[in-house]
């Protein structure tokens, strides 16, 4: 396998952790006063550490779909493409709607029709909202295919560099009002392709991105102890340019150490990565019954990563397992 696309395969794994870690850690963030302080900054802690999970997922998409150099077929790219993410979206979508209706006192009916109802513009579980900005970045690779395949690098940087500013915009408060979500996600799909078509200065970017880190998790922990409550003061948003450089220093470091994974790893990865998509469609059904039932670990700073793990494989053995009939494996593509 070559490096390349193994180091593809390696950035879908840590970032799959990385979103359910986000998941995990997400009701220990607004019980403020409720368990000990330690446990709240953790939780906020590894909250910054994970949120480039997200946009690293869409700029694989552009690595891999914008290095595409075959003849752009429409109707390959719709049933092979969009409608393979699509169709198992909806489906899924109805299975939570109707999870959302049960607790461990009562089955609420009425939840599941509201939610059904609401379907077409919001989501029925908390992880399905990425699809709402995912799924319409596929408009965009037809439109951003020639950018990337013109010999005109001048363009395409000025491109990428107006798209950077806004993202500075975007933390300091502008709204771009409803082009912002097509916008600056579909900036990730450029970052992507050239991360990973071209040579960049990797000692730079290691260095800004660490950087970024640290005035993330600053800002986020010391605003949010001021006010006595959880707030990320935008911060911890996928579109502004700190999450943009942390994404960026996570992608070039695992481009940069798959170099150096044995070929019995690159294999073992490469299985996993194969069931991202459903590892992330999987994972809120474990999580479940901790929500349910309000637990809420001790220790943190380590029970959300311990909890994290035991997700992540519980949820990676139930999408190899569906993977394996053909009347369930397209529920996990």
């Amino acid at each position: 396998m070559q490096k390349k696309v193994f180091y593809i395969e390696l950035l879908r794994v840590v970032a799959a952790i990385a979103v359910i870690a986000i998941h995990v850690l997400g009701p220990y963030r607004y019980i403020a006063g409720e368990i000990p302080q330690s446990d709240w900054l953790s939780a906020i802690g590894i909250n910054g550490v994970s949120r480039w999970a997200v946009p690293v997922f869409i700029m694989i998409t552009g690595a891999l779909m914008l290095s595409d150099t075959r003849p752009f077929s429409p109707s390959y790219f719709v049933k092979r493409r969009v409608m393979k993410v699509f169709v198992p979206f909806v489906v899924w979508s109805v299975f939570y709607a109707i999870l959302a209706a049960i607790s461990l006192q009562n089955v609420n009916w009425s939840e599941t029709v509201q939610r059904l109802t609401q379907f077409p513009v919001k989501e029925t579980y908390y992880h399905l909202g990425f699809f709402y900005y995912f799924l319409p970045l596929y408009l965009l690779i037809p439109v951003l295919r020639p950018l990337v395949k013109r010999e005109a690098p001048d363009m395409f940087n000025t491109v990428l560099a107006l798209w950077l500013g806004l993202c500075v915009a975007r933390l300091m408060g502008v709204d771009l009002g409803f082009v912002e979500e097509l916008v600056l996600f579909g900036g990730y799909l450029l970052l992507g392709y050239a991360l990973h078509r071209r040579e960049v200065p990797f000692g730079l970017l290691l260095f800004l991105g660490v950087l970024a880190l640290v005035a993330t998790e600053y800002t986020a922990i010391s605003q949010s102890v001021a006010k006595g409550a959880y707030t990320s003061v935008g911060w911890f948003s996928y579109k502004t340019i700190n999450t943009v450089l942390i994404a960026t220093m996570v992608f070039v470091l695992c481009k940069r150490w798959a170099d150096n994974v044995s070929d019995k790893w690159q294999r073992r990865v490469t299985v996993v990565s194969r069931h991202s998509l459903g590892i992330y469609l999987i994972h809120p059904i474990f999580l479940w019954p901790l929500r349910e039932s309000d637990v809420i670990l001790g220790m943190a700073w380590l029970a959300i990563p311990l909890v994290t793990l035991v997700v992540f494989v519980l949820s990676y053995w139930t999408s190899a397992g569906l993977s394996k009939w053909r009347a369930t494996a397209w529920l996990v593509p």
